[in-house]
């Protein structure tokens, strides 16, 4: 799906009296609620990193950046502004918004340590060739949350320090490190 059919599906979710599942549970309905926040705020106040902009100003190949989401994903409501935002400073990228939980269940294929964490940013070139596969923190708050597994940090704590991290990076992280990946292809 595209950008915009995959917002009308997050803001259906927020608006629907009957959300389907796993929206049904108050939980996820305030995550999404929590993350649609989030995400509109980077929209807003996000500042991309020039030295990616004109990189990717200067694509000069098609590719398709396929993002593997879910509304109810805290990551990806810091990162895919970001993604998105790149991406449409060249019409020769063509994003496409997957969910997790749903057929074709693509993140079976882009499993992280045996977990379908996500999100998940996998680029290709025009004949559907593998080019890079991103995801699903930045390699700083992947560490973070590694430690915090192993401190045993209850669940609360570590959402709490996560969102606290993004907050402080700003998007700066992933920006670089999608840079990283552009610039190895």
């Amino acid at each position: 799906m595209d950008f915009i059919t995959y917002q009308q599906l997050f803001e259906g979710i927020l608006t629907n009296p009957n959300p389907p599942a796993p929206y049904d549970n108050p939980a996820y309905v305030h995550y999404t609620e929590l993350n649609w926040s989030r995400q509109q705020r980077w929209f807003k106040t996000g500042i991309l990193n020039t030295e990616l902009m004109d990189f990717v100003e200067n694509i000069r190949k098609e590719q398709t950046w396929t993002i593997i989401t879910e509304p109810w994903c805290g990551d990806a409501a810091h990162t895919l502004p970001f993604v998105q935002r790149i991406a449409e400073l060249n019409p020769l990228i063509k994003v496409d918004y997957q969910l997790r939980d749903s057929p074709p269940f693509l993140i079976e294929q882009y499993l992280t340590n045996g977990t379908k964490s996500i999100p998940k940013l996998i680029i290709t070139d025009v004949e559907s060739n593998h080019q890079a596969v991103w995801g699903s923190r930045p390699a700083e708050c992947q560490l973070l949350y590694y430690q915090m597994l192993k401190d045993n940090v209850e669940m609360d704590q570590r959402k709490i320090a996560l969102q606290q991290w993004y907050n402080n990076d700003k998007g700066k992280s992933f920006q670089l490190e999608l840079l990283t990946l552009l610039t190895n292809l």
